[in-house]
């Protein structure tokens, strides 16, 4: 972070100095009173199972240069060497120190969202941008209130591109982000039906969701879409929009994907511009799309052929995503625990069937939040097992129960076993993933943790040698 005077930091917050010198300088801020370091201002933010004000006495005492607080939340006792600053609400005041950061760099944004794929592309455009500009981009999942201003507190004179990612599960979200952000290029990888439990239940209310994006497009900027999503096709705006497919109308044209197994896959961008052949060390056809939405923005910024195609080829899966990993005797892991939906799941499902290995087993958990198609979602994806021919399915969760199971056991063929819970699988697991064997890790993240049975089974001692 960019030093600030308290002064202008008061101002950029809207906030009231209640105690502390106006000269005062802050070199950084944090939202954990357990990790802020020496010279830091203290933001205490208010979480669903926790109030950070009720730690601003720890933070100071662990070496915060100051706080701020809520007027109604204001500190008795007050350190006399420290900054106190009352804000209406500490989480906009730090949304509105991000606006400051951003205001103040004059290079392009862009923005990303979408059901699934946006931090693999999120991460594919940010590594590919680096091979010309100088980049920022969001941290892992720093894609929420908290992530996204303290991202752009990072901005400093150097950049010369921002690539921010956006995340959502409620209406007003990605409009709230988009304040921030302030986007010349706005992409949607696409509109699926994770989240749809708190957006009317319904993919139509997740793409209206994702399409909040807009509102915050500078007026002379570009939306970059998926031009074989059926909403995304729907959309309108005075802006130009750029569609990125398979379909004849898509401007930046998937025209051929070849794929080789678990080493990835080969494709062909075409433009009006240009034409780019790529190889990508990420399995799925999917990652096509991820490649035509990059290529967009490239072109868009204008970047050179060379660039363009090093910095795509050069691309490796985000961590938990579609990461694989080789283990003893022919056991291949493919590790994409961090979430669930049954587009992403279709996808990874596939992707397993097509390893060169003996066996093909699976380890889900439950896809969350889809509303009213969880049941449905759970059983396509039992379909699409029975019709890969997988051997076997070891799941967790009510709704790999009530649905995944159920279906799988109908259809006959592919051995399922469901479980109370992910240790318990262990034992079945260990046996089930011997040697020649590919194996899938998929699940909802928060509720299955699926990433603490790929660090289980990488940690194993398969017979002992990898």
């Amino acid at each position: 972070m960019q030093s600030i005077t308290v002064k202008e930091l008061v101002a950029a917050v809207r906030g009231t100095l209640v105690r502390g010198s106006e000269s005062a300088v802050i070199r950084a801020v944090s939202t954990d009173s357990r990790t802020v370091r020496e010279g830091e201002l203290f933001i205490p933010v208010k979480g669903e199972r926790f109030d950070g004000h009720d730690y601003i006495e720890s933070a100071l005492q662990n070496g915060a240069a100051g706080c701020l607080f809520r007027a109604e939340r204001e500190p008795e006792k007050k350190v006399a060497d420290k900054i106190y600053i009352a804000v209406d609400d500490p989480l906009l005041a730090l949304k509105r120190l991000g606006i400051h950061y951003r205001d103040r760099a004059d290079i392009p944004f862009i923005q990303i969202t979408g059901s699934v794929g946006k931090t693999t592309t999120k991460e594919m455009v940010a590594g590919m941008l680096a091979g010309q500009f100088c980049t920022i981009k969001t941290e892992g999942n720093f894609n929420s209130d908290l992530g996204v201003p303290k991202t752009m507190l990072e901005l400093t004179g150097e950049h010369e591109v921002a690539v921010i990612e956006t995340g959502m599960d409620h209406f007003g979200e990605i409009r709230y982000l988009g304040e921030i952000v302030k986007p010349q290029i706005a992409v949607i990888t696409n509109v699926g039906d994770v989240h749809a439990e708190f957006l009317g239940g319904t993919r139509e209310g997740v793409f209206r969701a994702k399409c909040e994006i807009f509102e915050n497009l500078a007026p002379d900027g570009v939306a970059i879409l998926n031009g074989d999503d059926a909403l995304l096709n729907t959309v309108t705006l005075p802006q130009r929009i750029v569609r990125c497919g398979r379909s004849e109308h898509c401007d930046v044209r998937i025209r051929s994907v070849e794929t080789h197994g678990l080493s990835g896959i080969a494709c062909r961008i075409e433009t009006a511009r240009d034409s780019y052949a790529l190889r990508i060390a990420v399995p799925g056809e999917h990652v096509a799309y991820s490649a035509a939405i990059a290529v967009a923005v490239a072109e868009e910024l204008g970047m050179r052929h060379d660039a363009i195609v090093a910095g795509i080829e050069d691309f490796r899966s985000p961590d938990k995503r579609m990461e694989v990993v080789h283990l003893a005797r022919g056991r291949v892991m493919i590790n994409d625990s961090y979430n669930a939906n049954p587009q992403s799941m279709a996808a990874a499902l596939r992707v397993l069937a097509q390893a060169d290995t003996a066996r093909h087993i699976a380890f889900l958990g439950d896809m969350k939040e889809l509303g009213g198609t969880t049941e449905a979602g759970h059983r396509e994806i039992a379909r699409l097992i029975a019709a890969l021919q997988l051997d076997e399915v070891l799941c967790i969760g009510p709704f790999c129960k009530a649905y995944l199971a159920d279906e799988l056991e109908k259809a006959g063929g592919t051995k399922v076993t469901w479980y109370p819970g992910r240790e318990e699988a262990y034992p079945d697991l260990v046996k089930a993933f011997g040697e020649n064997t590919a194996l899938l890790i998929k699940g909802s993240h928060f509720a299955n943790r699926l990433d603490l049975a790929a660090d289980y089974l990488r940690e194993y001692p398969f017979e002992g040698k990898r």
